[in-house]
């Protein structure tokens, strides 16, 4: 008979994308993984298969709470402007915490694109994502007259997500929220 698993996989999958987020994939052992998560190698690899799936399972954790949620703050801004500095802001803050650990998708690009298709499509979807709901909140506001209509919402949209990863990039390098905020100001400055 076989045994009932006896963990809760969607709070191992929430550990485990904590620990990748702040060590990275590669620094991070199935050992360190069964430790940290409180079980048995064996029950690991009948969950996930291996460390890549359980890797997989944790970018998706983190597309569906942290990622998501950035999206759905944009849409529920007041006004454009408000709305992606807000968004900025608060990615970065996240992003410094932990003394810089930066973010896990951003991460997951920089580490893992070269050796993972999988990994690539995963942080692909999540950037045409932000991408897409950023033109979205553009393109109405540019419609309202609040953001310039010199360049089109999606060429805009894509230039505020290559700048934030740039931002969460360097939010690895100096962790120090106060000093990168200014930075989205500037960035701001493009709707104008």
């Amino acid at each position: 008979m076989a045994r009932t698993r006896e963990f809760d996989t969607e709070a191992a999958v929430s550990r485990a994308m904590e620990l990748f987020w702040s060590r990275g994939y590669e620094a991070t052992s199935v050992r360190d993984l069964t430790q940290h998560l409180g079980i048995g190698q064996g029950s690991l690899y009948a969950a996930f298969g291996d460390k890549d799936g359980l890797y997989r399972a944790a970018l998706e954790h983190y597309r569906t709470t942290l990622a998501a949620a950035a999206l759905r703050s944009l849409e529920e801004g007041a006004d454009a402007r408000s709305a992606i500095r807000t968004m900025l802001v608060e990615r970065v803050r996240i992003a410094a915490e932990g003394d810089g650990r930066g973010c896990l998708a951003v991460n997951a690009a920089c580490e893992r694109l070269p050796r993972d298709p999988t990994t690539r499509r995963t942080v692909r979807e999540m950037q045409d994502a932000g991408r897409d709901a950023l033109a979205d909140v553009l393109r109405v506001a540019q419609g309202r007259g609040e953001v310039t209509v010199r360049h089109d919402a999606h060429t805009l949209a894509g230039f505020l997500v290559t700048f934030l990863n740039g931002l969460l990039v360097s939010s690895k390098i100096s962790p120090d929220v106060r000093a990168l905020e200014p930075l989205v100001e500037v960035a701001l400055g493009a709707l104008d």
